[in-house]
């Protein structure tokens, strides 16, 4: 496998020696839908308390950034909006530094949390539950009406997707001249609840590069957009940071794009037997079974 190593208390102990900031995914290493995985309270005081930044990049949409922090107090854990980067706010930070126009709309095909940080952005937006329950009725021959003012199409995951969205954001990017199609992530699968993995954002927008016949600007993991914006806020360099997740082909390598360490953990989507996987091209620095090993590994 490469230089893949097993974490062990010796390359523990240098990594924790040669980084400062952790970066860490959410579903999957974190939390498991709505329970807090074994141990992970006490492996992040533990970091803090060695003086290490700990910052939250999900590419999960579905919250805000305020929202995670009430999720995360609900689990115990103290977190602030300003250590949490979630894909919903990358949607909403790459219109702002890209001077998108304010009198264009933003059509949503996801969650509350793509809506709410598009509208703390300063941006008017629409569409996303809102719609959960519009329908058409093909047998009428109905003309489809959409809003001309639309400059940009931002898709997430969705758990009420239906054909009235996928025709609105169609339209808007296929006759809107220069409308946007933003992807917040490509994530096939999700820990959207704890004992099973549910269809991710990848879903929603491999729909709508097939309508459309166009490719997105993804601004999620593992695009480089969320790491430039991060480093720029923080101030830190990437070979000071290492980032901790549960997927190959978004955190590790999101991770290994940046020049990041890079720790995948076991208690996700990857199994040992996928990292070792001849076909698998992706190897992070070191990988574990979860992070809370970190403790036990120091206490041995």
């Amino acid at each position: 496998m490469n230089s893949c190593q097993v974490l062990s208390r010796e390359n523990l102990t240098h990594l924790l020696d040669s980084v400062d900031t952790f970066l860490f995914d959410c579903d999957g290493v974190i939390w498991k839908g709505d329970n807090l995985i074994d141990g992970v309270s006490e492996t992040l005081d533990f970091l803090r308390s060695k003086g290490k930044k700990l910052v939250f990049v999900t590419n999960n949409s579905l919250k805000s950034r305020a929202q995670y922090a009430l999720k995360f107090h609900f689990l115990g854990i103290s977190v602030s909006p300003d250590e949490i980067f979630s894909s919903s706010f990358a949607a909403a930070m790459y219109l702002k530094l890209y001077n998108f126009p304010p009198q264009n709309k933003v059509y949503v095909i996801g969650g509350d949390g793509i809506l709410e940080e598009l509208r703390l952005a300063g941006f008017n937006a629409f569409g996303g539950p809102a719609d959960a329950n519009k329908t058409v009725d093909l047998k009428q021959n109905i003309f489809f009406e959409h809003d001309k003012s639309v400059g940009a199409v931002v898709v997430g995951i969705d758990p009420n997707i239906n054909y009235y969205k996928l025709q609105y954001g169609t339209l808007c990017i296929r006759e809107n001249p220069g409308c946007l199609f933003i992807a917040t992530n490509r994530d096939a699968v999700g820990h959207m609840t704890a004992w099973q993995e549910w269809p991710g954002a990848g879903c929603m927008v491999a729909a709508m590069c097939g309508s459309t016949q166009k490719e997105p600007i993804v601004v999620g993991k593992p695009s480089t957009f969320m790491m430039d914006f991060l480093l720029q806020k923080f101030n830190v360099s990437c070979s000071k940071m290492c980032m901790v997740g549960d997927r190959l082909d978004t955190d590790i390598l999101f991770g290994q794009n940046a020049g990041c360490k890079t720790l995948l953990v076991l208690s996700g989507c990857t199994t040992q037997s996928a990292l070792q996987d001849p076909s698998n091209n992706i190897h992070p620095d070191f990988y574990t079974s979860k992070i809370s090993d970190m403790l036990d590994l120091l206490e041995a």
